[in-house]
């Protein structure tokens, strides 16, 4: 179901943007979420209270700008890579509050980080000792190789008593980032995908069960609780330095692709998230965005860009190098996967520019040098 009307699709920027030259796409999932001890650090001052729509400048003495707007900025997986982006964004104009289960050694001092699992009674402690603002929830486990019950309880499970505490307390802003794999690759899909769009990527691939699920359930809290700010953010790929399949497939040397598919791919730059992240947390800014890079290419030239050398193979010995590669946990990609390489999902982000007023500003040259430089270092 929707959260709002959609909007014209508007032109598109960037490489090989000939109509004719549509093809399918790839979609990968994120990394995985170890698990560690719970611990809690000190408490930060709350700050002067200011008005909603006042934006101070920084100012010319080289201190931390004052928080912009009353109350903490509540960032759940705030130790994955994105999360560490976001946070190193945000704490310059506001508080931030992280909770992750992974230690967080490097944060800047000025952000408090609860090392615990989301599903403990500590959580709770956390939303009524602070004045918390806004949550941006990042805290999904997408770990393949973890059991259906451990993923389903970590990410559903813990967002629903999430989604409780924000009620309970009546948080006004909730930022959710799912990605736009919900929608799934489909034979029959239009060429762009809009908000509107069923999400069918479970069909094949029940991988994605979970979050579907809880974009879901992001979507029944925005109707059943009006008073708060809710924004589901669907990205395409996102690469760069980030290590989740989309980036680690480009990091190859020789990545499969399916022989009578060179697919037309979407990717987003990390950072370019991160901005996208921060513009969902203006106020008054609620509903459903697709989030889409700089323009499409083909797989085949994003492979090159990047520095591998793809390996074009039939589909069914595809299916039989991967289930076996990934049985040797030599990769990272389940054989039922091999659909997103085949058929189209891309998204239409005209909803995101028009209300949202997000632009990427990274280009696929500047994208894949990143994932290129990430490659050269694990080498």
């Amino acid at each position: 179901m929707s959260l709002s009307k959609p909007h014209a699709r508007r032109g598109r920027e960037g490489s090989y943007r000939r109509p004719s030259a549509r093809a399918p796409v790839a979609r990968g999932v994120f990394g995985p979420t170890a698990q560690v001890r719970e611990r809690v650090q000190p408490e930060l001052v709350q700050p002067e209270p200011t008005k909603i729509a006042e934006r101070r400048a920084a100012p010319t003495t080289g201190t931390r700008p004052k928080p912009a707007l009353e109350g903490a900025v509540l960032v759940t997986g705030i130790c994955g890579r994105l999360g560490k982006l976001l946070a190193r964004e945000l704490h310059r104009t506001d508080q931030v509050v992280g909770v992750d289960r992974r230690p967080f050694p490097d944060r800047p001092k000025d952000i408090v980080h609860h090392e615990l699992d989301m599903r403990r009674k500590k959580m709770k402690d956390i939303f009524r000792g602070r004045n918390i603002r806004a949550v941006v929830h990042l805290g999904v486990l997408h770990d393949l190789r973890r059991s259906d019950r451990e993923r389903h309880a970590w990410n559903i499970v813990a967002f629903q008593k999430l989604l409780d505490y924000m009620s309970q307390y009546e948080v006004p802003k909730l930022v959710v980032l799912s990605g736009a794999n919900v929608y799934g690759p489909q034979a029959n899909n239009p060429q762009f995908l809009n908000e509107d769009a069923p999400l069918l990527g479970a069909q094949h691939f029940g991988g994605m069960r979970d979050l579907i699920e809880l974009d879901m359930l992001a979507q029944s809290f925005f109707w059943k609780h009006p008073s708060t700010e809710t924004v589901v953010l669907r990205p395409c790929h996102i690469v760069g330095r980030v290590h989740n399949a989309a980036s680690n497939y480009l990091r190859l040397d020789r990545p499969v692709m399916v022989m009578g598919f060179d697919p037309m791919m979407q990717v987003v730059h990390e950072k370019d998230v991160v901005r996208a992240i921060q513009h969902a947390l203006r106020p008054g800014v609620r509903g459903i965005f697709n989030i889409r890079g700089p323009g499409e290419m083909p797989l085949s030239h994003l492979i090159r860009k990047a520095g591998g050398r793809p390996r074009v193979v039939p589909a069914p010995l595809a299916k039989v190098a991967l289930d076996q590669l990934w049985k040797l946990r030599l990769s990272s990609f389940p054989s039922q996967e091999l659909d997103h390489l085949r058929y189209v999902c891309m998204v239409d982000d005209s909803r995101a520019r028009a209300e949202l007023g997000f632009e990427p500003v990274h280009s696929i040259d500047r994208v894949l040098r990143d994932v290129r430089r990430l490659r050269y270092l694990v080498a």
